[in-house]
């Protein structure tokens, strides 16, 4: 069953390679992120694509939060972060490619245990993508709980984008 808005987010580990102002060109060592340590007490937008450099996910989903990213953290959100299945190193690339620097967190699910937790995964094989991707959504979790969840059927960015998070703040 997935997740509900109510719920609590999963106690699970991603993986993010931090932003260096010093050295943004290359791929710090990647760093482990505990949900639970993370995002207790603070306000979160998180966004979720099945994987980063495909075109729905480039196309659609990214650019929109980019360019709203500003906007979401003034309604009080501390953290806007995207995750995928990839290793934290395309994650990182991905981010650079739209130089969000440290505005949007880029996190990997690349085992896919986060996705799985919450109920919030697909089987990719059909389209030669592995057998565990991520469903695409948007949530706003509060002090760890779901008060907002969007899950696309497919392609669209209709509840998962963020004009639509964006009038749920």
């Amino acid at each position: 069953m997935a997740i509900q808005v109510g719920d609590t987010i999963p106690e699970s580990t991603l993986t993010y390679a931090p932003y260096n102002p010093e050295n943004p060109d290359a791929c710090s060592l990647p760093q482990l992120l505990k949900t639970h340590e993370a995002f207790k007490g603070k306000k979160v937008v998180l966004f979720a694509v099945p994987g980063a450099f495909t075109p729905t996910c480039s196309e659609n989903h990214m650019p929109e939060y980019v360019k709203d990213v500003a906007d979401i953290k003034s309604k009080g959100v501390d953290i806007v972060a995207c995750v995928a299945s990839n290793d934290p190193f395309v994650m990182d690339a991905w981010g650079k490619t739209y130089s969000v620097k440290d505005s949007i967190l880029m996190l990997s699910d690349a085992n896919g245990e986060f996705g799985a937790a919450m109920g919030l995964v697909n089987d990719g094989t059909k389209n030669r993508m592995g057998p565990i991707r991520l469903a695409r959504f948007a949530m706003i979790i509060d002090d760890l709980k779901v008060v907002y969840l969007g899950v696309e059927p497919g392609r669209d960015v209709t509840v998962s984008g963020a004009p639509a998070v964006v009038a749920k703040l």
